[in-house]
């Protein structure tokens, strides 16, 4: 039986449907098209091999050297002659004060004096001897802003990108995930921990955040041992151990066919992997005995104020030279957090700290690593200009101070011999070429050979960067 239509109302009206049901299918079609639900620019990868940067690098490794506490740059970077001038007089500003029941509005000049340093001029406290002398491989950041005067809320600023958020990547993790490692002996993310304990905000300053586990922090023990059963019991070592080894391998990967794609495990695969190619080159890279004894007298070495962290710094250059990614050293709690006492506490952590700060990037340079080797140094405030406490004035200190502070860097593609922006004339507040902890980041990574808003991680359908898409630039004018 012919069942055609005969005519052309009788077509439209046995087709009316169908045309309907094509008109609403393009229609969504053009919606969806025109409509931008979350595209994942990246697929995740759960490895560090070496990878493509999105240009060309100046920079290969990073060694920071983050100083937990708020170091007081008005009396360290950045020197305020009419905060001398106007010592003890009534400050006319607004202040937010961290602790308001020992607060003062009273200012408070700098106990130490400032000099001019190298062919660029550069002026520093005399509490820097060595990184006066080498002021002319810095870079020297003194606007930086947090908003904020927490420790906690400024140290997620700079480690995840966020003020105050938790459970982010650090930007180790990023940087990790972005590049890869030159070295598959050696973790790509390395911490170089104090004897007296973890920083404030733990374990979370090296975090992987949302990322698989493969890209967190590994952390070295401050004393010998520095990795824990890094070497096999002689019974079970050679071929014994590599029998096991390999059995173990053979077990994880078939659980791992049987459940692709589960990160953790394939992290914990990597990791034993890894584990057993570092009892070689892990021990070398930590023995610094193989270093001669001038590089230890440079280092501080010989010192007891300065030989403990003279041992971190010293240890960090071997693992860039061998071809970590990303070394981080932190504090036992935060020694720059000098709310009383300013002078001596300062006085004594700089006693620890800038030799070997400085012999780092001496260092460095006279091996030909500097250009490729990005150092930063700085914290994640600065100080207030005014006087804490009511006591003695040679105990006085100095409260948070989120507004204006400063840092440095080195090498790594970044311009030499250079300070930018500036403080108000007491140190207050940024006012010229202000430099966030995003802009830092951007900045860093651009330095890398990556532009930060295409190194994506898919978290919860959205595209994670490391700037958590806030406002952030590259400060173009600190690059050489």
């Amino acid at each position: 039986m012919n069942m055609l239509p005969k005519t052309r109302r009788q077509f439209l009206q046995s087709t009316g449907m169908g045309v309907g049901s094509l008109a609403l299918q393009w229609m969504l079609a053009q919606e969806t098209a025109t409509a931008k639900p979350p595209v994942l620019k990246a697929t995740p990868h759960n490895d560090l091999l070496p990878r493509q940067t999105h240009f060309q690098p100046r920079a290969r490794a990073m060694i920071s050297l983050f100083q937990h506490g708020g170091p007081s740059h008005m009396d360290l970077t950045d020197p305020k002659p009419e905060l001398t001038k106007y010592d003890g007089t009534e400050y006319s500003g607004d202040i937010h004060f961290s602790f308001v029941n020992d607060a003062s509005k009273k200012l408070l000049g700098s106990p130490f004096k400032f000099k001019a340093h190298g062919q660029c001029g550069m002026e520093l406290s005399e509490l820097l001897p060595h990184t006066a002398g080498v002021a002319d491989e810095l870079c020297l950041i003194r606007s930086m802003h947090t908003g904020a005067n927490g420790h906690e809320v400024s140290i997620r600023y700079f480690h995840g990108g966020i003020p105050a958020v938790l459970g982010r990547p650090t930007f180790g993790s990023w940087l990790t995930y972005a590049l890869g490692s030159e070295t598959q002996d050696l973790p790509a993310f390395m911490v170089l921990a104090d004897p007296g304990g973890h920083p404030v905000d733990g374990a979370t300053n090296w975090s992987n955040g949302f990322m698989p586990s493969m890209f967190q922090g590994t952390v070295l023990r401050p004393k010998e041992p520095r990795i824990l059963n890094l070497q096999p019991p002689s019974h079970l070592a050679g071929d014994y151990q590599r029998q096991n080894l390999d059995f173990l391998q053979e077990l994880n990967r078939q659980h791992l066919d049987a459940h692709p794609g589960e990160s953790d495990l394939e992290a914990r695969i990597a990791s034993y992997e890894l584990a057993a190619r570092m009892q070689t080159a892990a021990t070398e890279a930590l023995d610094i005995s193989q270093e001669t004894a001038a590089t230890h007298k440079m280092y501080g070495l010989d010192n007891p104020k300065s030989r403990e962290y003279g041992t971190r710094c010293l240890l960090a250059r071997r693992l860039v030279e061998r071809g970590v990614r990303f070394v981080q050293l932190f504090h036992s709690g935060q020694p720059w957090d000098n709310h009383s006492n300013l002078k001596g506490g300062l006085t004594s952590v700089c006693e620890k700290t800038d030799q070997p700060t400085a012999a780092l990037v001496a260092d460095l340079r006279q091996r030909g690593m500097l250009d490729s080797t990005l150092v930063h140094w700085g914290g994640e405030i600065g100080r207030l200009p005014v006087t804490q406490g009511q006591g003695a004035a040679d105990k006085a200190g100095r409260d948070h101070n989120g507004q204006g502070f400063s840092i440095w860097m080195a090498g790594g593609g970044v311009r030499s011999g250079m300070t930018f922006g500036k403080t108000d004339e007491f140190g207050h507040h940024a006012v010229e070429n202000i430099v966030t902890p995003n802009d830092f980041q951007a900045t860093v990574m651009h330095l890398f050979g990556l532009d930060h808003e295409q190194v994506v991680f898919p978290h919860r359908n959205q595209q994670q960067i490391v700037t958590a898409h806030r406002p952030a630039r590259v400060v173009k004018e600190v690059i050489a």
